[in-house]
Formats: structure tokens, C-alpha cells, sequence
């Protein structure tokens, strides 16, 4: 690192991704530090620093705060890390020590030592703080420890799924045998074989794929399974929408013997909604033939529609997928960040990582995903671009993750 660079930091004060602390802090307080920025985005530690900005410098030789900083990462962290090192003079006698941890670590959670007790802790803002229980197994969830698609869904039962839509996935889409409906012991040895129910004590229940998949009334039992979805007559939320909805329902749709939807599932839904709220435009070609160009190109709206349903964080309970129509934009907010070492701009080129893999496979066998990591820079990106020369933007905020896709060039601001 530059002294210039070192400068900066310092200049830009505490933040989501710097600390500044004195090298005499306690292991454990030094420990909680680093565990929170590992469980966001990595950061740096600047051992050294007053908390207000002034340099006081490192009061150990700095070949033993270098030996002090790695034991506590190896004796104070769960799990162990060997972040970068390194020392930079600050004035004339003064040393400040830089601790760099990465970004893109696999291994989250990461809990600090507090006495004899083991705790996870996150960043928010400039402080960090213990996770709660759902903060934590959201942690879990995004290194790939725990995947809620395949965890039970108490209260629920064989009762509570759409018998039809699951013959129909069966047997049309996967094409083999599937036992009556009424034969409940057989079809909950074929779902406990496939992940749609796991054993629970002494009961067989379903998962939450199944639930969100196949379910009767899917929110009844996670509130959060659904599209909330707005037309806005003008380039900002507005109380006078043009349509407002609460979309719900299983993911799959329900088809005919022939293939034909019978019944649509939330992705349907959720695209005869863009249709309904967005012009067509009819050409004629040369030949006298039609046809029709939507203000956008409906392949990359049902790429947007199908990552947000495919990979939000189900664990953030209450919070729905949520779809705005303006005049000049279509913004699909999906709860939660990108799943563990997945960056925008890994998307951007292709990146495969799933977050509910469960889902996914499902969404592949009904076509919805056709190349694993390539709707985004084929279907969306590339889309865009053909369709009226417009970049999407992706954007992954504190929580959520955003999809925005423009009118057209004179829509987009600046």
C-alpha cells in the first residue's frame, strides 16, 4: 500500500469495510473486529489509529505485532486465517500496522473468542455487533453450509401440496412413473428420495422447495414466497399505480397432456403482469408478416424474473421478490445479497453459483433456466443490448440485489 492510499483511509474515517485501533486492544476485541469484516466484505484493520482519525502509531516492534496479530487470528478466530501484513511509516518515528482481510472468503461464518464462548459477529456501518439466530444462518446459508431449500417446513404435511403439479413435474417433465395420488406412503418415499421432504422426528415432512414448488398455499407457511408487483404512471413510486398486486402461488405452473399451461405459476404470473403494464409496438416486415417489439425484450424480463425467484435468500422472512414498472425503467429487487464469493461482476461474465440449488434444478427442468450462468450475460446483458442499445444495470445493495433494466437510451439518466 502508498502512504497516499494509507492517507485516504485514514482521511475517510471508520466505515463498513476499515477500523481503526490502537495495537494494546484486548485479543478478543481485536478478534470480534475481524470476524465482522470477514462476514461482510473483508476490510482493513489499521492497528495504530485513534478512533477519531489521529495517528498514534504501533507501541510493539513491529515484528512482534506481526506475531501478535497472527496468534490471535489462529487462537482467536473460527475459523483461522492468515490475513496480508504489512507496515508503513508515518512521519518521522511513527508505524502504523495494516491487517487486510479478503473479500471473498467460502468459509463464513466466522465467530471471535469472547471468553470462553464462541460468537458471530457482522458490520454494520462503522460498528460491529453479535449476528442474530437469522443473520447467522443467513451467514450459513451463503457459504453453502446450510441450503434452506432442503430444510423442513414445520406444520406442513403431504396435505399441503398441489397433487397435480407434482404428478404433472413427474410425468411430463422428468418422464417416469409417478404413483396415484392417492397412494400417500409412495409418494412421500418418492419425495423423501428427491429432497421435496426430509424425515422430521417421527413425520415426513415437506421442504421449503417443495412448498415454494409445489405448494397449495405456499405463504401460509413462508410468508415470504411472492412477487410484489407495481405499474407507476410516471419515473417514481406513485400512490396512484396503475395496477398494483400481490402475486402468489407455487413456483410451477400446471400443464396439459400436450404441454400447454394450464395453470401459471408464479413465473407466469409475474411475466403476464410486465405484459400487461408495457406497450407492443407492431411492424410489418416485407413480406406482410407481424411483428410484435415490447418495450423490452421478454427474454431477458423472464431471465430477471427467474434468478430473482431462483436465488433470493428465502431465509429473509416477510419480504417479497418486489417488481416496479415505471416510464422509463423495470427494477426487480430480490431479497438478499449474492450468495458467497459471487460478485457482480463474476455475474456479469457468466459466474455459476446458486444460492437454492434445490429450485434451480427444478426451474432447468421446465426450461425456465436453459445454461447454467449464462442468462445474465446472454439473456439480459446481450438482450439489452440488441433490443434497444441499453447496458442493465446490476446493482447489489446492503440487502438486496437489483436488476434494472432501461426503455431505451433516452431513459437512461445523464
Amino acid at each position: 500500500m502508498l502512504r497516499s492510499e494509507l492517507a485516504e483511509l485514514i482521511g475517510n474515517g471508520e466505515n463498513s469495510g476499515v477500523e481503526f485501533k490502537r495495537d494494546d486492544v484486548h485479543p478478543d476485541a481485536l478478534a470480534k473486529e475481524m470476524a465482522a469484516l470477514l462476514n461482510l466484505e473483508g476490510g482493513r484493520v489499521l492497528l495504530g489509529v485513534e478512533e477519531e482519525g489521529s495517528v498514534s502509531g504501533l507501541t510493539r516492534d513491529p515484528q512482534q505485532a506481526e506475531q501478535w496479530v497472527m496468534n490471535i487470528c489462529r487462537d482467536h478466530l473460527q475459523p483461522a486465517i492468515i490475513p496480508y501484513w504489512e507496515t508503513l511509516g508515518w512521519g518521522d518515528r511513527l508505524v502504523v500496522g495494516i491487517l487486510s482481510l479478503p473479500a471473498d472468503s467460502p468459509k463464513k461464518p466466522y465467530k471471535a473468542r469472547r471468553g470462553s464462548a464462541w460468537v458471530t459477529f457482522i458490520r454494520v456501518g462503522s460498528t460491529s455487533r453479535e449476528a442474530t439466530r437469522e443473520e447467522e444462518a443467513r451467514l450459513y446459508q451463503a457459504s453453502g453450509l446450510v441450503r434452506y431449500d432442503i430444510k423442513p417446513v414445520p406444520g406442513s404435511s403431504w396435505a399441503d401440496l398441489d397433487g397435480r403439479r407434482l404428478q404433472n413435474y413427474f410425468q411430463a417433465i422428468r418422464q417416469q412413473e409417478a404413483p396415484p395420488l392417492e397412494d400417500h406412503t409412495t409418494w412421500e418415499r418418492l419425495l423423501l428420495n428427491t429432497e421435496f421432504m426430509v424425515e422430521h422426528g417421527q413425520r415426513r415432512i415437506p421442504t421449503a422447495a417443495a412448498v415454494l414448488l409445489f405448494g397449495r398455499n405456499p405463504n401460509r407457511f413462508l410468508p415470504q414466497a411472492g412477487v410484489t408487483a407495481a405499474a407507476f404512471p410516471g419515473t417514481h413510486k406513485d400512490y396512484a399505480a396503475r395496477e398494483r398486486v400481490q402475486l402468489r402461488g407455487p413456483i410451477a405452473p400446471l400443464l396439459s397432456s400436450q404441454g400447454e399451461v394450464v395453470e401459471d405459476g408464479l413465473v407466469g404470473q409475474t411475466l403476464n403482469f410486465v405484459r400487461r403494464n408495457t406497450a407492443v409496438e407492431a411492424r410489418l416486415d416485407e413480406g406482410g408478416r407481424r411483428h410484435d417489439r415490447w418495450d423490452y425484450p421478454l427474454e431477458a424480463v423472464r431471465e430477471a424474473i427467474v434468478n430473482a425467484i431462483a436465488h433470493r435468500d428465502y431465509s429473509i422472512g416477510v419480504t417479497d421478490i418486489e417488481l416496479s414498472l415505471y416510464s422509463d425503467r423495470l427494477e426487480i429487487i430480490s431479497p438478499g445479497r449474492l450468495p458467497n464469493t459471487v460478485t457482480v461482476e463474476k455475474i456479469r461474465h457468466g459466474y455459476r453459483a446458486t444460492r437454492n440449488e434445490l429450485i434451480k434444478e427444478v426451474l432447468r427442468d421446465y426450461r425456465y433456466v436453459e445454461a447454467i450462468g449464462l442468462g445474465i450475460p446472454r439473456q439480459i446483458i446481450r438482450g439489452m443490448r440488441e433490443h434497444n442499445g441499453t447496458a442493465p444495470d446490476l446493482v447489489e445493495q446492503e440487502d438486496r440485489f437489483l436488476v434494472r433494466l432501461w426503455k431505451g437510451r433516452g431513459a437512461m439518466p445523464g
